[in-house]
């Protein structure tokens, strides 16, 4: 492709053709050459994201610069998200620093101040031809410094997601539906009728957070219902990590990164493939340009 994409028309090709983008949070230049790789291997568009924590620990013009890289080096379209951030000075950072995409997520306010928030954000991401995410209800689980407790995960109202889109002017909309940031205890509990009722009444792409875990029969009716891009963050961490850590078991002596990064790459890469699988998205390269 040669250059960072905005996620819009991605998404809104995902909608229309019934299948999901896989959206991977990456910690590291490893994490991001892995799924980078598993894309191009199998011809599928991606969206790489980082949290706040990470770009705060790395810095957005790293990032970016290492995303810009992917894309000048890879045949497919790719585009650089901002995770769950709740900063508008950070939102414009990224977006000056050359992020295409960016989530305002103002869920912890009242309705009506989640909508101007929103707007805000719309404003500036819109005229830098940026795309915007904005979430509805409030998602459970843990998300960098964003806790949310289980008894104040909210569900989106489906009335209120369409009113909310039809005043924000919002192109991506991620509607807490049960679904949970972290590892699952049990199985997700999914409110698969409102979710149905959701994506009657709003056009724009649905983003479904909290896609660690996720059974596949689970993941397919989402995507079947509007979610056009699909969240994987503490899978893919615990993949890394766990790579490593079996490494340095087996020689605790080792102190060449390159012995326990490439394990660890590998293992990341393997599970963005079967993530991509599962959202329907390999092979779809050519269907969202």
């Amino acid at each position: 492709m040669g250059h960072l994409i905005s996620s819009t028309s991605m998404l809104q090709a995902a909608r229309d053709q019934g299948f999901g983008i896989t959206a991977f949070n990456v910690h590291t230049l490893e994490m991001l050459q892995a799924v980078v790789e598993a894309a191009e291997e199998t011809h599928t568009p991606l969206i790489l994201q980082t949290t706040v924590g990470t770009v705060k620990h790395l810095g957005p013009e790293y990032i970016v610069s290492a995303a810009q890289t992917a894309a000048k080096l890879s045949s497919i379209p790719i585009a650089l998200h901002l995770d769950h951030c709740t900063d508008y000075d950070l939102i414009v950072k990224c977006i000056r620093a050359g992020y295409t995409s960016v989530m305002i997520d103002a869920s912890m306010h009242p309705y009506e101040e989640n909508i101007s928030r929103t707007k805000e954000v719309v404003k500036v991401a819109a005229a830098a031809g940026v795309n915007i995410e904005a979430e509805l209800g409030k998602v459970g689980g843990v998300e960098d410094d964003i806790v949310v407790e289980e008894e104040d995960a909210r569900l989106a109202v489906p009335e209120e997601c369409a009113a909310f889109v039809e005043a924000t002017g919002v192109p991506t909309l991620a509607p807490a539906i049960g679904t949970a940031h972290g590892i699952y205890k049990g199985e997700p509990k999914i409110a698969f009728e409102r979710l149905e009722r959701i994506y009657a009444g709003v056009s724009v792409p649905l983003v479904l957070h909290g896609g660690s875990g996720i059974p596949e029969e689970q993941v397919k009716r989402c995507v079947k219902y509007g979610m056009a891009k699909m969240n994987v963050a503490t899978e893919l961490r615990i993949a890394f990590s766990d790579a490593i850590k079996a490494i340095f078991a087996g020689n605790p002596d080792e102190n060449d990164p390159r012995k326990y990064m490439v394990p660890a790459k590998e293992a990341v890469k393997a599970l963005a493939k079967s993530k991509m699988e599962m959202a329907g998205c390999i092979g779809k390269a050519n269907a969202v340009r």
